[in-house]
This record gives C-alpha cells, sequence and structure tokens, in this order.
C-alpha cells in the first residue's frame, strides 16, 4: 500500500507525514517548500500479531508495511506546469491510493495560497480539477497515438481505443474516473492506462487543537455533508497534535491520546481507512521462528494468499490448514483450537478471511 499524501500548500500535509513516519521532511510557511517527494515506510501496528507473538515466542515479529508519500502542494494551474505541478502529477502516478489533506482550520500566521478565508470546497475542486485535466491530457495524448496506429483492426487495441473515448467523455464533464461505472474488463484495460483520478481518495480534514476532541467544526462539517453521502471516506486529524504525540516515548503516547480525548493516533486510522479503501485483508503465519502479518486483497483465494509468501507455494498448492485469530485468543491456544475442531482444512476455492492464521501445505 503506497499512499501518496496530496494538497494545497500550507494545509499541513508535511506536517502530518513528519509526525506518522518521523521522517522529518521540510516544514515551512512557504508554497513549495516539498519539491522533491518525502518518502516514508511506516510498520503497520496490529495488536493481533503482538498476541501471537506472546504466545509463540518467535525470533522475530513482522509486521506490514505502509508507504507514505508527501508530494510538493499542487496549485491552480498544476496541469500546465505551475508551480511544478507536471513534475508533481508524476509522482501521484505511481501511488495506490491518494490522501487528500485539506485546511479545515483558521490561522492568520500561515498563509493560504488562495489568500487568508480558509475553504475546504474550494480547495478540494482545485485539486480535483488538476487531477482530472492531467488525466485528459493523458487520454489525449493516447487517442492521437491509436489515430497513428496501423492496429486499429486488432481486438484489444480497439477496445482501448472505445475505452478512452469513453474516459475522455466523462472527463470532459468534469468528472473523476473512479466514479465512472465499468464492467470487468474495461477495469483490466484501465490498469494499463495509469490515470490519477481513477485513484482511490481519501479526505483528511486537519483541524486546529481547539477542536479537541470531538474533532469537529463548521469546515469539516461541510466536507463530511459534500462528501460522505457520495460514499467517500472522510477522516479528521489534527497534524499539530500528532507531530506532538510522535515526540513522546512510545510508552506515553496512549496516555498522552487520553488526556486529549482521543481513542487512536491518526496513524492507526489512515492505516485503518487505507486497508478499507482500497480493501485490503490481513492473514497471520506462525511459528517458532517468525509469526508474521500479510496483506492481500479482501476475496483472495488461498492459493493467492499463498503466492504472496511464495510462488511455489500457489504453483504447488495442495490445501490450507486455517484457524481465526477469534478463536485461538477465546480458546487461548492452538491445541485447544485443535480439540475444539476449530482448525479447518481448506482447498483452493477457500476465500481467505481477514484475521486467519494459515499454514499452507504444497508439492512442488
Amino acid at each position: 500500500m503506497k499512499l501518496g499524501i496530496v494538497g494545497l500548500p500550507n494545509v499541513g500535509k508535511s506536517t502530518l507525514f513528519n509526525s506518522i513516519t518521523k521522517a522529518n521532511a521540510q516544514v515551512a510557511n512557504y508554497p513549495f517548500c516539498t519539491i522533491n517527494p518525502n518518502i516514508g515506510t511506516v510498520l503497520v501496528p496490529d495488536e493481533r500479531l503482538n498476541f501471537l507473538e506472546k504466545l509463540y515466542k518467535p525470533k522475530k515479529k513482522i509486521q506490514s508495511v505502509v508507504e507514505f508519500v508527501d508530494i510538493a502542494g499542487l496549485v491552480k494551474g498544476a496541469s500546465n506546469g505551475e508551480g511544478l505541478g507536471n513534475q508533481f502529477l508524476e509522482h501521484i502516478r505511481k501511488t495506490t491510493a491518494i490522501v487528500h489533506v485539506i485546511r479545515c482550520f483558521e490561522d492568520k500566521n500561515i498563509s493560504h495560497v488562495m489568500g487568508n478565508d480558509v475553504d475546504p470546497l474550494r480547495d478540494i475542486e482545485i485539486i480535483e480539477t488538476e487531477l482530472i485535466l492531467a488525466d485528459l491530457e493523458s487520454i489525449s495524448k493516447r487517442l492521437e497515438r491509436f489515430e497513428k496506429s496501423a492496429r486499429l483492426n486488432d481486438k484489444k487495441t480497439s477496445a482501448e481505443k472505445h475505452l478512452a473515448i469513453k474516459l475522455k467523455t466523462y472527463l470532459d464533464k468534469g468528472n473523476p474516473v473512479r466514479t465512472l461505472e465499468l464492467d470487468t474488463n474495461e477495469k483490466t484495460i484501465l490498469k494499463d492506462f495509469f490515470l490519477i483520478t481513477s485513484k482511490p481518495i481519501l479526505y483528511v480534514c486537519n483541524v486546529s487543537e481547539d477542536d479537541l476532541p470531538l474533532m469537529e467544526n463548521k469546515y469539516t462539517k461541510i466536507v463530511n455533508k459534500n462528501f460522505k453521502k457520495n460514499h467517500i471516506q472522510v477522516i479528521t486529524i489534527c497534524a499539530k497534535i500528532e507531530a506532538e504525540l510522535y515526540e513522546l516515548p512510545e510508552d506515553d503516547q496512549k496516555t498522552f491520546l487520553k488526556d486529549l480525548g482521543l481513542k487512536e493516533s491518526a496513524l492507526n486510522r489512515l492505516i485503518k481507512s487505507g486497508y478499507e479503501l482500497l480493501r485490503l485483508a490481513t492473514f497471520f503465519t506462525v511459528g517458532k521462528d517468525e509469526v508474521k502479518a500479510w496483506t492481500i486483497k479482501s476475496g483472495a483465494l488461498a492459493p493467492q494468499a499463498a503466492g504472496k509468501i511464495h510462488s511455489d507455494f500457489e504453483r504447488g498448492f495442495i490445501r490450507a490448514e486455517v484457524m481465526n485469530f477469534d478463536d485461538l485468543t477465546r480458546l487461548g491456544s492452538e491445541k485447544a483450537v485443535k480439540d475444539a475442531g476449530l482448525l479447518k482444512s481448506k482447498g483452493k476455492e477457500y476465500l481467505v478471511k481477514d484475521g486467519d492464521i494459515i499454514e499452507f501445505r504444497f508439492n512442488v
């Protein structure tokens, strides 16, 4: 999972990035402070893995990872190169999903690229428009190549051209590709188009510490009203508080959050939202050498999950020995799970569930 953090300049992107990755990206009160993208890899916190470590006492614990990319602030005209826009937009194409940070706080000491007025819907529209325009340029160039192609009678090329025309018509109306209904074949073809607006998006409202612990103000209400009804995920964070949080020793962080009336950190909420957004799930492998969390697409079949470990596991898949994490915590040991008849042998058609603990049997 590679999440690209985008937004206008000075909305709190780099502050958020710094706090969740501890990468110390440069933060300043002027546009284009971030020119090259800052990249940070974060271990996915998972209490289930901690439990498995205590139970099995392995030599090592291996967590899943998430990569965050802090992409420089985009501005109006970015698709035409304003503010080094073309360079920044290319960075977004390489991410799995977009985390759009929106300014929902007032602070006269922090300038806004559009002036002093805080207007989250305007800011969202500016970024969305630039991403749509960038995709339109990409699609137009593709259509030009199709016109010069001598292979238009080829079935695959014809299908690609038909989809490109459909996408251009939709984008011309100011719509992001992620909201367009496509059939299975079109979705497969779309992957090769590398369009920015086809990526799932998560809106992150950045509020001031005065809005704690409710994490709500008139601006967040506007964003929620306009986007949650369209089933777009919206979360609220306070980047300034998160920056203070991660300056503390790990043992003190939970106390700090509790004192503020917060249940969990922005990192945890971002990762959970990212998993939901990308429809990801986690299964575990356990043993004396290691306990490990593996990230897969929700609904993956057992052989596909086995392939995450090694291609030989998928190619020579025989069966999967599966127990569920909840059963293990309830009964207290793997032996108790077996004695209760809850360790199941599953074949190639088994859909792996979040929280499954699996041992794969294979023969190559």
